[in-house]
C-alpha cells in the first residue's frame, strides 16, 4: 500500500483546481496566482509521472530524442499483476484523478473563453497540456500492457 503516493497523486491535482477557483478572491494580483498555479500543475506532473503511476499502478512513461533529433515516446509496465503492488482502490483512485482532472481543466477553458477572461487563458491551457500529456502517456501504458508488449522495468 502507498498511502502517501496516493495523497500526492490528488493532493497537487486538487489544489491547483482550488486555488485557480479561488485565487481571485484571497488575492489581488495576477501574477502571484498563475505562479502559484502553475507550480502545482507542475509538481501534480513531475509526481505522477515519475512516482504515483510506477507506484500505485505499475506503469511509467517518458519521451526521449535519439540522435537524429526525433523524439520518441517510450512505455513501460510491470510485467507482474501490479494488484500484488498496491490495492484496487489505489488503482482506481490513480485513473479517476487522471481522467477527472484533465475534464474539469477543459470545463475552465469554456469558462475562461465564456466570460472573456482570457489572461487566465494560458494557465488553463498549461493545465490541460500538463494533464493530458500525463493521461495520454498511461493509457499506451496500459493498453501496451493488455496487448503484453510491456517491457520489465529496471
Amino acid at each position: 500500500r502507498h498511502p502517501l503516493a496516493t495523497f500526492f497523486h490528488l493532493f497537487f491535482r486538487v489544489s491547483a483546481i482550488i486555488t485557480y477557483l479561488l485565487c481571485d478572491w484571497f488575492s489581488n494580483s495576477f501574477v502571484a496566482c498563475f505562479v502559484t498555479i502553475l507550480l502545482l500543475l507542475s509538481f501534480d506532473f513531475w509526481s505522477v509521472k515519475n512516482v504515483t503511476g510506477r507506484l500505485l499502478v505499475g506503469l511509467r512513461w517518458w519521451n526521449q530524442i535519439d540522435e537524429d533529433g526525433k523524439s520518441h515516446w517510450v512505455f513501460e509496465a510491470k510485467r507482474v499483476p501490479t494488484i500484488a503492488a498496491s490495492t484496487e482502490a489505489e488503482a482506481r483512485i490513480f485513473w479517476l484523478g487522471l481522467i477527472i482532472c484533465p475534464v474539469i481543466w477543459t470545463v475552465f477553458l469554456f469558462s475562461t473563453l465564456f466570460s472573456l477572461k482570457l489572461k487566465w487563458l494560458a494557465l488553463v491551457i498549461a493545465g490541460i497540456s500538463l494533464q493530458t500529456a500525463n493521461l495520454y502517456g498511461y493509457i499506451h501504458c496500459k493498453l501496451g500492457r493488455q496487448k503484453s508488449t510491456s517491457r520489465v522495468t529496471s
